[in-house]
């Protein structure tokens, strides 16, 4: 996979913006706040039609603007595509080749990207709802059903709670309609349970070899899934649909008393452990960021096995953060296999004597020039 081309309209500081020329490895260099990091959240919002930085659309249009557009030209092994994404107050519209998809969650996956930046330590020692987006941010790329169930689930968890809410002294009948509501909360939950057991059973053999090489054969990388119900390694759906509707059964009365939701995806967390020790608890910074950046190299090969090509690999001010010993590492992992951006306040914060044909851009108050 590989962009040949992007184009920002409106876009955050960019009023207008067309880059092509890209190689292998790029390199955004400028100060800060001069819109680097703008460029590489472009691409991955162009990717999951969302940003990593803000939940809220209206902060990537310019300011005085009532639209943005991001549009690139990428090159997959199927040939080439065109993508555009066009965000308003009306929403989001996002076409492939000029054809207008009629949910977003068909665009998504047309463009992968794995995006690795100072704050994606916090996916080690951060709360578990950082862990959960990790999860549903990187299954939805490779699988955008998942998505479709996700969005379901937090629906009809919404309207569950909003019930619960008003539950308490209630007569029989809000009895039975928690029942309806507990059907469609179980038949969304077990599909996305399914499927975040089966993605961290496959990033578990990635991370794990790559943590390995990293620390020299030292240290031995486990991940593992802490559902709110239920066995960590139970994937068939009928039983885990069993054991959902009788864990939401039990918590009923404690549920109405406190008027939320108590058991499901959305109370899930992943766990990583090194040499058996906890690395949220235990593990100490060099571990944790080693810990990372183990799972971002393994993102990579995670995405190439399941759709037979590289995600676009983008490192957002992390080079500087790495010793020299993991720059090397992860340079050389990315090197001639995966098309790469990557933002940095000068070029002597990076290993650069370690990258090869790399093409670089200067940022500078929007404007880029190579």
């Amino acid at each position: 996979m590989y962009v040949n081309h992007l184009r920002l309209e409106h876009y955050r500081n960019y009023e207008t913006l067309a880059l092509n020329n890209f190689g292998n490895v790029n390199l955004l260099i400028g100060r800060n706040a001069q819109g680097k990091t703008n460029l590489l959240e472009s691409l991955f919002v162009l990717a999951l039609t969302k940003s990593h930085r803000t939940a809220k659309d209206k902060e990537l249009i310019a300011f005085g603007s009532d639209h943005a557009v991001i549009g690139a030209e990428v090159e997959k092994k199927y040939g080439t595509v065109n993508l555009e994404l066009r965000l308003s107050q009306q929403g989001k519209r996002a076409k492939i080749n000029s054809l207008e998809q009629r949910k977003l969650s068909d665009f998504i996956g047309a463009l992968n990207v794995v995006m690795f930046a100072p704050e994606d330590l916090e996916i080690v020692k951060g709360t578990p709802g950082i862990r959960r987006r990790f999860l549903d941010m990187e299954i939805g790329q490779v699988q955008p059903s998942y998505l479709f169930h996700l969005q379901q689930y937090q629906k009809v968890l919404v309207q569950r709670n909003n019930l619960l809410k008003q539950a308490y002294g209630a007569g029989p009948e809000m009895g039975t309609m928690l029942e309806i509501w507990n059907e469609q909360l179980a038949e969304h939950g077990v599909k996305i349970i399914k499927r975040r057991k089966q993605f961290i059973r496959k990033l578990q053999k990635w991370a794990e070899q790559i943590h390995e090489g990293i620390t020299g054969g030292l240290e031995k990388l486990e991940l593992s899934y802490l559902p709110s119900f239920g066995k960590a390694e139970e994937e068939d759906e009928a039983v885990l649909m069993e054991q959902f509707m009788i864990k939401l059964s039990q918590m009923k009365d404690q549920e109405i008393r406190r008027g939320m939701t108590l058991s499901g995806p959305h109370r899930d967390d992943l766990a990583f452990h090194i040499n058996g020790n906890e690395a949220q608890v235990y593990g100490s910074q060099g571990q944790q960021r080693t810990t990372a950046l183990s799972l971002k190299l393994a993102e990579i090969e995670l995405i190439h096995e399941e759709i037979g090509e590289y995600p676009i690999l983008l490192l957002d001010d992390v080079l500087s953060e790495l010793d020299p010993y993991r720059q090397t590492q992860l340079i050389e992992t990315f090197q001639s296999k995966v098309q790469t951006f990557i933002t940095a306040t000068g070029i002597e914060s990076i290993n650069a004597n370690r990258l090869q044909d790399a093409s670089i851009f200067h940022v500078h108050e929007g404007q880029v020039n190579s």
